[in-house]
């Protein structure tokens, strides 16, 4: 499937009467091959170039994101070091986070020279390291910033620039403020809007408590394809299933979903068929593991600890017989010096008998 983002035409659309604010709220025609149509979120600490080699072996058709890697970080260390990955990665974006235009600028350049292909605009993170560097979801108070970023980026790469936010931040929730953002950002080329629909508190709540204690307000996120019907917009939040996430893609382009996908990865196994018609069976989980020890294998040699690797597999059985065994024995085995790929067959036998 060749990957690209591009300016919709808008669609036939019928009506249903939306359940939260009993406004008429218009149904986005599915689409097959829509890039974004099921995405797996970034994920700090988790989405590394290890998670998302495995779970690309899950589904062959989700778009994968990177963890959020800031500017300063790419231009002044090692750059290899957070660009590296897996060409059986793709289609793969890469998530930056930072407010210098041209800083920016510069790691959109060497993002599209790795080959990656999507750069994505972190405008969502709450953090205090991440405030203090003045980029994540601060930024939304800065929509003009915020737009001339995207625009230095689409003035030096081809391929195409996101952006991923929040619904608001702190006080500034208003769905009036959310439009003006989105209107702003998308003036200066951005077509394809990644929403959180939580807004975020700067203080008083902490990265993880962001992440579920504002409520979830998908109706503006449905109101805002409504409105902006040439854009491509894409919900994040709260998605733990793909029943729920197909009734989202009733009012929206895409969905993305984060957790849910890292703690019970097989939930990837039927998005292909699902959401991109892909009549390929998909594969079961010891097929996967079996795929999945040539590249542990491969990394061991290059210096890789298992550890690293073996973290981002242990709910691959969630919820099947011997799921319990399977994550006791790689957590106990998989630390241990010179722990090998022995450790991940012992634990396959352990589920296969």
């Amino acid at each position: 499937m060749q990957f690209m983002t591009r300016k919709y035409q808008q669609m036939s659309q019928e009506f249903q009467r939306d359940p939260i604010q009993q406004n008429p709220i218009k149904l986005i025609e599915p689409k097959k091959y829509l890039a974004h149509r099921f995405c797996v979120a970034p994920m700090l600490d988790w989405t590394d170039r290890h998670c998302r080699y495995f779970h690309r072996l899950i589904s062959q058709q989700a778009l994968l994101y990177t963890e959020m890697v800031t500017s300063g970080g790419l231009l002044h260390a090692d750059p290899h070091r957070f660009l590296q990955y897996d060409p059986a990665e793709h289609p793969l974006a890469f998530q930056l986070g930072g407010s210098h235009p041209r800083d920016l600028a510069a790691c959109a350049k060497l993002i599209e020279q790795y080959g990656y292909d999507e750069v994505n605009l972190n405008v969502g993170c709450p953090s205090d390291r991440v405030q203090n560097g003045r980029f994540g979801a601060c930024l939304m108070a800065e929509p003009e910033l915020v737009a001339e970023c995207v625009a230095a980026m689409r003035e030096t790469v081809s391929i195409p620039v996101t952006v991923k936010s929040r619904i608001g931040i702190d006080d500034r929730d208003s769905y009036e403020e959310l439009v003006h953002f989105v209107a702003t950002v998308a003036d200066a080329g951005c077509s394809t809007f990644i929403v959180h629909a939580r807004k975020a508190w700067l203080s008083g709540l902490s990265p993880k408590q962001n992440r579920d204690v504002p409520p979830l307000r998908y109706d503006m996120v449905y109101q805002l394809k409504q409105d902006f019907p040439q854009l491509e917009i894409i919900l994040n939040g709260g998605i733990t299933s793909l029943d729920q996430a197909e009734d989202v893609l009733h009012h929206v382009d895409g969905v993305m979903v984060g957790r849910e996908a890292y703690h019970n990865p097989y939930i990837l196994a039927e998005v292909d068929s699902r959401f991109y018609a892909d009549a390929r069976q998909p594969r079961s989980r010891q097929d996967i593991m079996r795929l999945m020890l040539p590249y542990i294998e491969q990394q061991l040699k290059a210096g890789v600890r298992l550890s690293n690797i073996s973290r981002h597999i242990l709910g691959l059985f969630h919820g099947e017989p011997g799921a319990r065994g399977w994550r006791r024995h790689i957590s106990e085995n998989a630390c241990k010096t010179g722990a090998g790929e022995r450790v991940i067959v012992d634990a396959l036998n352990l589920i296969n008998h």
